[in-house]
């Protein structure tokens, strides 16, 4: 069933804003969320391609911009600014449609696939450059004090080149708060592992398990069909003591297990040392090789300016 919120709005349909008249052709749908359903769209005049969510309750979706209007305001990292300019958020309206007002924003369309769907392609040595670009988006966001809570591989876009982005800020929670919207295996409190309070050691720890899950998934998979009473940091650890492809970054994810990184950007940097020392064997092709080697790089200047304008 469909509603004015969750319309199902056919390719070809025109979007056009109540108030500031931005017009968008819809292509295909993108998902559905917890709060909103988003579309691949072209500008009617410019013809650029964004992603277009409509809202299914105006306050839900108000929190969500509020979010990217703050990282639109203090976002420094080049990975978030296209030409110069930051491109979280590039227009807020509201959409007519069967005489009520949906709300609706447009964001930068990130062109890729799900991270676990990429590794799973490409090979595991192309995580280490995946998982230094999400820990440099998270560091953004926490230095910013949001969370985003709800860290999956599902909400995670990798680019054919390694390019990644995290998607759906639904989730997002403001530092102190609950966090909104987690799912069960990446929740620390799932792994009696902690509570559900958002800090940015939530974020680490949910990127600890779907680095474990894309990893070592079958491990995971029996630890996760467990009692509940017997779920543990232990249970977690022994999976990657045991495990020849989480061994590279075996020390990292532990500490991230168990809340010990300092900050991100710290946590972020020390990824790097690990990736960059090869987490993973697997290649693949000589030319992939080489771009992971361009990837990584961009990354590593990324961070280190993302450091430098820190501490200024």
């Amino acid at each position: 069933m469909t509603t004015s919120s969750d319309p199902g709005l056919a390719p070809g349909t025109v979007i056009t804003g109540k108030w500031k008249r931005g017009s968008y052709v819809i292509q295909r749908l993108l998902g559905r969320g917890a709060n909103g359903t988003v579309y691949l769209v072209r500008d009617a005049g410019q013809g650029r391609q964004y992603a277009l969510k409509l809202g299914k309750d105006a306050i839900d979706l108000q929190s969500e911009i509020n979010v990217l209007t703050t990282l639109q305001t203090q976002g420094k990292q080049a990975a978030f600014r296209t030409n110069g300019v930051p491109s979280y958020l590039f227009e807020v309206d509201d959409f007519r449609l069967k005489d009520k007002d949906v709300p609706f924003y447009v964001m930068k369309y990130v062109k890729g696939e799900p991270l676990h769907l990429f590794i799973a392609r490409n090979g595991m040595r192309w995580y280490g450059v995946a998982g230094l670009a999400v820990l440099n988006r998270l560091a953004e966001l926490h230095e910013s004090d949001w969370v985003f809570g709800d860290l999956k591989p599902q909400n995670i876009m990798v680019a054919s080149l390694g390019e990644t982005e995290l998607i759906d800020y639904g989730g997002v929670t403001k530092r102190g708060s609950s966090v909104k919207q987690f799912t069960e295996w990446y929740d620390r409190g799932y792994w009696n592992a902690g509570g559900r309070s958002a800090d940015p050691q939530y974020d680490l720890f949910s990127f600890a398990l779907l680095t474990i899950h894309i990893l070592e998934g079958d491990a995971l998979k029996a630890a996760a069909a467990k009692l509940p009473q017997l779920r543990s940091i232990s249970e977690l650890t022994g999976i990657i003591a045991r495990s020849r492809a989480l061994r590279p970054y075996a020390g990292w994810l532990v500490s991230a297990l168990r809340g010990e990184h300092k900050n991100t950007r710290r946590a972020a940097l020390a990824w790097s040392h690990l990736a960059e020392s090869g987490g993973g064997k697997d290649t693949g092709r000589k030319h992939k090789s080489r771009w992971l080697g361009y990837a990584f790089t961009a990354s590593l200047v990324m961070l280190a300016g993302a450091i430098w304008m820190a501490l200024r």
